[in-house]
């Protein structure tokens, strides 16, 4: 058994992109992007006990697989929830409303039963002792990661996302944002010889997404935002592959993991 490789023992899933993240000192939930992974997140939330009566959820952007578990999210049709949505961009709430109409889908965003607040961000929102800031990414009509700092402990979310070397300048603001991460949930979708068949795509080859990592001294990398074209031991041989670039450029002292789905991580 202990010869046999990990894609035989687990699924890494199908779901389209979305994270959550709780915070010990909020009831509050915290979740990054509404893709079909949304619709399993609301169904384990309400069976929570006590379960959550808030949401706030950001958008990296809104391409269909970042959208498509908002019909689904069941929370937000419970009148007692409060879901606030959150993006950079200005057509937040149209984007949203727009995908739950004709001939889209049958049941208008209306009907959800849920208090529902829209925030145009134009700076660093602050939930309690939890600031969330975003920057502007390389992506075809542009997405946004999002940093989340509690304390001296700091997570980023960084899908979609074409890394350039604009990205690796050790300027101030790539600093304050990506410096010293302890985690980094990054776009790592292509092999080097495909994220070159595709350049200007807006997604990594997965030794760029450990380039970076390593330029700013990140932690913890975790590839995401897979190809749907890749099967388990496509994606298990990435993540092999990720560990042997890093040994042969000599990187240390990051941890590499791949995103699956149900994973959990304490920070």
């Amino acid at each position: 058994m202990a010869d046999l490789p990990f894609w035989l023992f687990g699924t890494v899933g199908g779901n389209s992109p979305c994270i959550s993240v709780s915070i010990e000192s909020m009831r509050d939930m915290i979740v990054f992007d509404a893709g079909s992974g949304l619709r399993e997140f609301g169904n384990w939330a309400i069976r929570e006990k006590p379960k959550p009566e808030r949401y706030h959820l950001f958008f990296s952007h809104f391409h269909w697989d970042h959208l498509q578990g908002l019909p689904f999210f069941s929370p937000a049709y419970d009148p007692s929830v409060t879901v606030d949505f959150y993006s950079p961009m200005e057509v937040l709430e149209s984007a949203l409303r727009g995908q739950m109409t004709e001939p889209y889908f049958p049941v208008q965003m209306e009907v959800m039963g849920s208090q529902k607040k829209f925030h145009h961000l134009s700076e660093p929102v602050m939930l309690e002792e939890v600031e969330i800031s975003f920057k502007k990414m390389n992506h075809p009509g542009n997405s946004y990661s999002y940093k989340l700092r509690q304390g001296n402990r700091n997570f980023i979310y960084a899908t979609d996302t074409g890394l350039s070397a604009e990205d690796f300048h050790k300027n101030g603001e790539n600093a304050a944002f990506f410096e010293n991460a302890d985690i980094i949930v990054i776009d790592a979708q292509y092999t080097l010889g495909e994220a070159i068949e595709k350049y200007n795509w807006g997604h990594n080859a997965f030794s760029l997404a450990v380039d970076f990592a390593a330029n700013w001294g990140i932690k913890h990398l975790i590839l995401f935002h897979h190809d749907p074209a890749y099967d388990d031991r496509k994606l298990f041989g990435i993540l092999q592959s990720a560990g042997w670039y890093m040994d042969r450029m000599g990187i240390k002292g990051i941890e590499i993991s791949l995103a699956m789905e149900g994973m959990e991580i304490q920070l």
